[in-house]
């Protein structure tokens, strides 16, 4: 198929592609292989409920487990991340706790096993009236949450905060 047109001396040529020659539902998406490279994040964990430290930790799955796969296939020692917490979810790393969030420290606990590493806001600790020998092995306690973030990113770590909303309806319910 080829059209040409002639405006105020000008020639503008049209030609049809595979994509134009397609109906719109047979048109699809195409996958794109961003070039992905080693990563430096810091996350910030601050939320009003404890129970979502869960949806969290899959943001952290989720920055990982594509990165350790072909293509990109970097060893999780390449991956710097640094997760904050300063939120009501301190209490899932307070060990009197563990029997109540057991699944959430073993995540943590493999996770910190593969490089990531956690620090927990000495300010919150205290409100919480938490000493740094309640927590366990693999976390740090620091000073305080707000310098630390700030501490990263003047480093060069990207910020990632997860935006935890609460799922009342199942992907098939809704897809």
């Amino acid at each position: 198929m080829f059209l040409s047109l002639i405006f105020s001396g000008f020639m503008l040529v049209l030609t049809a592609t595979p994509a134009m020659a397609e109906t719109p539902s047979e048109q699809h998406a195409s996958f794109e292989a961003t070039p992905y490279s080693e990563q430096k994040v810091v996350f910030d964990f601050y939320f009003d409920d404890p129970e979502k430290i869960h949806a969290a930790l899959y943001w952290i799955r989720s920055l990982m487990n594509p990165l350790m796969e072909a293509p990109y296939e970097i060893a999780p020692e390449f991956l710097d991340l640094i997760v904050i917490i300063h939120g009501t979810e301190i209490v899932t790393l307070a060990r009197k706790n563990y029997e109540k969030y057991q699944d959430a420290v073993e995540r943590m606990r493999y996770y910190a096993q593969l490089g990531v590493r956690f620090r927990i806001c000495g300010i919150a600790a205290a409100d919480y009236g938490y000493q740094v020998k309640d927590f366990y092995e693999f976390v740090q306690v620091v000073p305080s949450a707000i310098p630390e973030l700030a501490h990263w990113q003047l480093q060069g770590y990207a910020l990632i905060t997860p935006q935890l909303m609460l799922k009342t309806r199942s992907i098939e319910e809704i897809r």
